[in-house]
C-alpha cells in the first residue's frame, strides 16, 4: 500500500538550517502523479501548513507568512520531496508531517489523501 516516510528530523542549534526528506512508495506512488507538501504540529498547537509542491514541481504553494525561510523541492526519480529551513529559531520545533494527493490544492488546505508518520525537529537556543 501506499506509504511515506520521513527522515532527517532531530536536535538542531537555533540559527542553522535543516532539510528534512520525505519517500513516497507503492500503489499510487507508483502509477499516478501527485503533489507533496508538508505540515508541522507544535506542542498544543494546531497543525499547520508549511509548502506544498506539484508533481512536476512547477507549482510551488507557501502561506504568506512563512516565505523566505522556507524551501520545498522535489526530485520525483527518488519519489521524494524535500523542506529546507533556514535561520531555525525555537518556534520552529515541531512535529513535521509529509503529505501526498494528486491535487495540489487538497494538501494546502489540510485534506490530502495520504500523510507520512512524522519526524520530530527540536531546536535548542
Amino acid at each position: 500500500q501506499e506509504q511515506l516516510v520521513e527522515s532527517g528530523g532531530g536536535l538542531v542549534q537555533a540559527g542553522g538550517s535543516l532539510t528534512l526528506s520525505c519517500v513516497g512508495s507503492g500503489g499510487t506512488f507508483s502509477t499516478s502523479d501527485y503533489a507533496m507538501g508538508w505540515f508541522r504540529q507544535a506542542p498544543g498547537q494546531e497543525r499547520e501548513f508549511v509548502a506544498a509542491i506539484s508533481w512536476r514541481g512547477g507549482n510551488l504553494y507557501y502561506p504568506d507568512s512563512r516565505k523566505g525561510r522556507f524551501t520545498i523541492s522535489r526530485d520525483n526519480a527518488k519519489n521524494t520531496v524535500y523542506l529546507r529551513t533556514d535561520d531555525l529559531n525555537v518556534q520552529d520545533t515541531a512535529v513535521y508531517y509529509c503529505a501526498a494527493d494528486e491535487w495540489g490544492p487538497n494538501i494546502v488546505r489540510g485534506a490530502p489523501k495520504f500523510w507520512g508518520q512524522g519526524t520530530q525537529v527540536t531546536v535548542s537556543s
